[in-house]
């Protein structure tokens, strides 16, 4: 398969002119490697794997020596296999002031990112990496960061080819792990069916502790019937045959590996009866559609759960914009104990941009009404609208307009 780039070089290439060591992590399979070793090749930097037991030996059992055999700047991919080496790292990095020292990468797991910043405090800079975006497996680099008004909208839709529901159900049920792009349906299933059993209950037991695999298994096919919805430890722990106990620490589990993300709801002080439970969303669609059972593209497009899918789609999209972007936000939803709900709240500074996400094509006017609960804070009202399958931007009043969601 032909290298697409992926839009977190650009920050990752700036963060190493300010830090002495930069760390991707992300769930397995995403591109983490693939993406450095590029960089690193780019530039006639040495890497080494952890995967190769000889090399990892060497990397526990005497860090010293391994630091005199391969020596820096130096690319070390699947660090988390050799913590011992984070100590001497430190010491490399406090005894230089030369920047970028250290590349690494990760499969994100709470034992690294505590072993990271336990030695690593104030030295390391730690990106994320999600699967494919849209954009990326298009080939588009908008220059302009995201902005929801009309003419931006406007200007941006010019990048990108027609909004279609085939080819945006297709990625949804497809995913976005480089290595499934080019996978017929059969070979998918058996795709997600060895990433699900070589992998994540591998990472389950090694990196977690979880010895009720049968159980896990039916946890994260619970999960996933739920993506999209009000997190429900109790619905969660019911369908898995677990405790409500176990339901919350597995989903801790599923965040630390990149699988699940949890996304809060707005919280204000001036607004009264906010609920406080968040929302859970797969980081991958295509996982999500296997373990829910879709078969194939259709299926999952006129299926009960499509609309689910179209909003985990769209946060998706969202979550890896503002994560490679130059401008850092809050993302959050509204809802109140009144059921008025917004699906999704960007917060920029002292700025509010409400957004809801709806499957069809010409959504109701009247959805942008309920952006009407944020006025009652003190935060300024900006640009926002309704993401949806309309073909191009289109002004609903003077602050909203429709969105098409394959701009994003």
């Amino acid at each position: 398969m032909q290298y697409i780039e992926r839009e977190l070089e650009r920050k990752f290439l700036h963060m190493n002119t300010v830090f002495k060591a930069v760390m991707v992590v992300g769930a397995r399979q995403v591109g983490k490697s693939t993406m450095l070793r590029r960089l690193a090749q780019r530039e006639g930097r040495q890497w080494v794997t952890m995967d190769d037991q000889q090399t990892r030996e060497l990397a526990k059992s005497d860090p010293k020596l391994f630091f005199q055999t391969f020596k820096p700047p130096l690319l070390i991919d699947e660090a988390q296999k050799a913590p011992e080496l984070f100590e001497t790292i430190k010491i490399l990095c406090d005894n230089t002031d030369q920047r970028g020292l250290f590349w690494l990468t990760g499969s994100q797991s709470k034992k690294l990112m505590r072993q990271a910043g336990d030695s690593l405090a104030g030295r390391i800079c730690v990106l994320r990496l999600y699967s494919l975006s849209q954009r990326e497996l298009l080939g588009i680099r908008p220059e302009a960061e995201l902005n929801f008004s009309f003419d931006a909208m406007q200007a941006r839709s010019k990048l990108f080819p027609p909004n279609d529901v085939l080819d945006t159900f297709e990625h949804i049920w497809r995913g976005g792990l480089p290595d499934v792009q080019a996978l017929d349906e059969e070979q998918l299933r058996e795709y997600f069916n060895s990433y699900i059993e070589t992998y994540l209950m591998r990472d389950a037991v090694d990196d977690n502790g979880i010895s009720d695999t049968e159980g896990f298994r039916k946890f994260l096919r619970a999960c996933a019937a739920f993506s999209g919805q009000l997190l429900n430890y109790n619905d969660l722990a019911v369908s898995a045959g677990v405790s409500g106990v176990t339901a919350k620490d597995w989903v801790r589990v599923l965040q630390s590996m990149g699988i699940v993300q949890l996304l809060e709801p707005y919280s204000n002080n001036e607004l009264k009866r906010l609920i406080k439970t968040p929302k859970l969303y797969f980081c991958d669609t295509g996982l999500c559609a296997y373990l829910s059972s879709w078969t194939g593209r259709d299926v999952l497009m006129n299926g009960a759960a499509a609309g689910h899918f179209y909003e985990n789609y769209v946060v998706g999209e969202i979550l890896r914009n503002y994560a490679y972007a130059r401008e850092s936000v809050n993302i959050c939803f509204y809802r109140d104990k009144g059921q008025k709900e917004i699906d999704l709240v960007i917060e920029d500074g002292n700025v509010l941009h409400p957004l809801e996400i709806k499957k069809g094509s010409a959504p109701d006017k009247r959805l942008v009404q309920t952006f009407g609960v944020l006025a009652g804070t003190t935060k300024q009202m900006g640009k926002g609208g309704v993401i949806c399958m309309t073909q191009a931007p289109f002004p609903i009043d003077e602050n909203n307009c429709y969105i098409p969601s394959n701009i994003l």
